[in-house]
C-alpha cells in the first residue's frame, strides 16, 4: 500500500521542500498509528534536525488546568494539543497574529509565514495578547534527524505544503487533514475523506 501511494500520488507531483512554515501532510494510508491523518507544522529545518508539531491531536486537558495565565490568548477549543511524541513535558506555542502586526519588531514572535508565528513562551501572556488573533499550546513535538525526513518524503509518507495561519487555530469541529488535502493540486483532493484506517471505509 505505501508503494502505491508513493508512486501514484507523490512522485508525480511537484515537490515542495521542507522549511519553517510548511506543513507535512501525512499520506493517505500512512501505516503509522501515531501520524495517520496528521498535519505537522515545521518550526525549524536545518542540516542538524527538523522540528515541528502536529496540529491535529487535541487532548482532553484544558489549558485552564495547566497554563491558566495564557487562556486569554488561546483560541477555542481551549485545550492543550499533543504536538508529538517527544518531550511532552515541554510546551510549544503557535499563533496567528493580528492584521498589521510587524513580527520583525516583536521579539515575542518568531515569524514562520505570513501572520504565522512561533511564540516565545518565556514572554508573559500580557506581552502577546495584543499581538495575536489566537494561539495554540502544544505539549511535545516531533523531530527528525539529518536525512530522516527526506527519506520519509521520498518513500511517500509525507506531502509538503504551505501552511495557512488559520491552520494553527482551526475550530475543533474542523477536519484539518481533509481541509489541507482539499486545497492541494489534483489528485490529492480526491483523497481528502480517506479514513485513518482503510478498514473503516
Amino acid at each position: 500500500m505505501p508503494d502505491f501511494y508513493a508512486d501514484r500520488l507523490f512522485n508525480a507531483l511537484e515537490r515542495n521542500d521542507p522549511a519553517p512554515g510548511m506543513l507535512l501532510v501525512a499520506a493517505p494510508g500512512m501505516l503509522s498509528d501515531e501520524f495517520a491523518r496528521s498535519v505537522v507544522l515545521i518550526i525549524e529545518h536545518n542540516e542538524h534536525l527538523t522540528f515541528g508539531v502536529n496540529l491535529t491531536a487535541r487532548s482532553e486537558l484544558a489549558v485552564f488546568n495547566v497554563m491558566p495565565d495564557w487562556l486569554p490568548c488561546v483560541a477555542k477549543p481551549q485545550a492543550l494539543y499533543i504536538g508529538g511524541p517527544l518531550n511532552q513535558q515541554s510546551v510549544v506555542g503557535l499563533a496567528m497574529t493580528r492584521q498589521g502586526v510587524d513580527m520583525d519588531t516583536a521579539p515575542q514572535l518568531n515569524r514562520l509565514a505570513n501572520r504565522l508565528a512561533h511564540v516565545d513562551l518565556r514572554s508573559g501572556p500580557e506581552e502577546v495578547t495584543e499581538l495575536v488573533e489566537g494561539m495554540r499550546l502544544f505539549a511535545g513535538y516531533a523531530e527528525w534527524s539529518p536525512g530522516q525526513l527526506d527519506d520519509e518524503i521520498e518513500r511517500g509518507d509525507w506531502y509538503v505544503a504551505p501552511a495557512l495561519p488559520t491552520d494553527v487555530i482551526a475550530p475543533g469541529h474542523v477536519d484539518l487533514w481533509g481541509d489541507v488535502m482539499r486545497r492541494q493540486q489534483m489528485p490529492l483532493p480526491l483523497f481528502s475523506t480517506f479514513p485513518a484506517d482503510p478498514v473503516d471505509n
